[in-house]
């Protein structure tokens, strides 16, 4: 049964080589008949997706063969389907010039038909195949995007949900980790306008998205921080406060249990983990870098934790004024913090400080 879709376009100037061409290959598939090359391309562009084969003639008036190929290979027309030349023409240097524009076979007149039946159904065949193929292939590819990113949406969902568990574990009003995400997504998105350094300026929408969603997951290691430590509302003894240090470090192996590779998120927020408590003069930790050795990410929430934890309520002191811990930040009262950052930070706090 014929096809409503499958096509062969019939391209010749002689009537009667028309008529033969079509009486064969009309018992199996719909047939149009063109007397020159602009015909052919007119119905081309009007019926392109029906087209499943071309029987193409060379010398023809109006618009010769060779010309429609030219043509329709420089618009991208009728890519991949199969084209047969069908000619008089014994000039070998033009049937072998006609494979440059990607055809499939020359059939010199006069023709086999049954032959002529058999090989152009067998490229249709190919053809077809390929197509669903590739059909196929678009179609699975489409749900394993939808998919992943399904997953991806799960996995932030949970994510999200477990540092806000840790957050409200430590006594804090949840809003914390989605205050240090925004501030961490504006503070990215300003030093790339402002060009801040080569990392900065070359950072993508989506770097500065995977960071800042990756900074939600700072105080994971918190979790094994016991309760009486954690939500202790007088002054830390030296040894609990070595207790509250580890937190940097068993976050970082938590995620890396998980697994860094080809995980940027993940990625980030082991960098992140690790090193947001490290200071710009080395005296931080767990690793005292020192200055450029802390990436500029770890530096940002680095700031925006300290400034957030000012701001808000805790169980061992109440918020204070923007203002004053602007300035607190400034005279390095509660960390010492890149110079230029920490410029940037201040100076530009109402942009900052914002959802």
């Amino acid at each position: 049964m014929k096809s409503e879709k499958q096509t062969i376009l019939i391209v010749d100037d002689i009537e009667m080589n028309r008529d033969i061409l079509e009486q064969k290959f009309c018992q199996y598939y719909n047939t149009h008949c063109c007397e020159n090359g602009l015909e052919a391309l007119v119905y081309t562009k009007d019926h392109e997706k029906e087209i499943v084969a071309v029987l193409l003639d060379l010398v023809m008036p109006v618009m010769t063969g060779i010309q429609f190929l030219s043509i329709i290979r420089e618009q991208k027309f009728l890519e991949d389907v199969p084209i047969f030349i069908i000619t008089a023409e014994d000039n070998e240097n033009i049937q072998l010039g006609t494979f440059d524009f990607g055809i499939t076979d020359v059939i010199t007149k006069p023709f086999n038909a049954k032959f002529l039946l058999k090989r152009v159904s067998s490229q249709i065949d190919l053809y077809l195949t390929k197509k669903s193929l590739e059909y196929t292939n678009m179609v699975q590819s489409k749900l394993l995007v939808e998919r992943s990113k399904e997953l991806a949406e799960l996995s932030m969902k949970v994510t999200s949900t477990l540092a806000l568990a840790i957050e409200m574990r430590s006594g804090e009003t949840g809003t914390h980790v989605k205050s240090i995400q925004n501030m961490t997504r504006n503070v990215l998105t300003m030093l790339r306008k402002e060009q801040f350094n080569d990392l900065c300026t070359n950072m993508s929408d989506d770097d500065i998205e995977n960071i800042s969603y990756s900074s939600v997951l700072h105080d994971i290691g918190k979790i094994v921080v016991p309760d009486a430590v954690l939500n202790k509302p007088g002054r830390l003894t030296p040894e609990e406060y070595e207790i509250i240090k580890t937190h940097t470090v068993k976050g970082a192996e938590l995620i890396d249990q998980i697994g860094l590779e080809n995980n940027e998120v993940l990625s980030y927020a082991y960098d992140i983990c690790r090193h947001h408590h490290e200071r710009w003069d080395g005296r931080g930790y767990p690793d005292k870098l020192v200055g450029e050795d802390i990436s500029i990410w770890a530096q940002i929430v680095s700031i925006a934790d300290v400034y957030d934890a000012l701001t808000q309520d805790r169980c061992y002191k109440k918020a204070f004024p923007k203002e004053k811990a602007i300035s607190m930040i400034r005279n390095n009262e509660c960390g010492v913090f890149n110079p230029d950052l920490c410029k940037v930070f201040c100076e530009n706090i109402d942009q900052i400080d914002i959802p």
